[in-house]
């Protein structure tokens, strides 16, 4: 992913509410399963890690970056930012072209 492709999704995600909580029990495999089926549908999803979770979101984010096969958009503070491309002809985020050359 591009900084330009970064950017954008930071972008869109700043209006976006959290639809996943992490809190004391951690990530489980329900949680993760629950993210997997929201990252196909949603492409771009938000979550929050609440205040009991004694995990650092960084390693949070990566984990279920991992397990999801989606990627990092970012983490702030408590709040993680994924994105998972989707299928060919079902994509409803359009990401900018990686462009090749810079001219400068």
């Amino acid at each position: 992913m591009t900084s330009k492709q970064r950017a954008y999704l930071k972008g869109l995600a700043m209006t976006m509410e959290p639809i996943f909580q992490i809190g004391k029990s951690s990530l489980t495999p329900e949680l993760t399963a629950a993210v997997g089926e929201a990252l196909a549908k949603r492409e771009l999803i938000k979550i929050s890690v609440l205040q009991n979770c004694m995990d650092d979101p960084h390693e949070l984010a990566e984990i279920v970056a991992e397990r999801t096969r989606s990627q990092v958009v970012q983490v702030i503070g408590k709040k993680i930012v994924l994105y998972k491309e989707g299928k060919e002809g079902k994509k409803k985020i359009e990401l900018p072209k990686a462009s090749g050359k810079q001219r400068g």
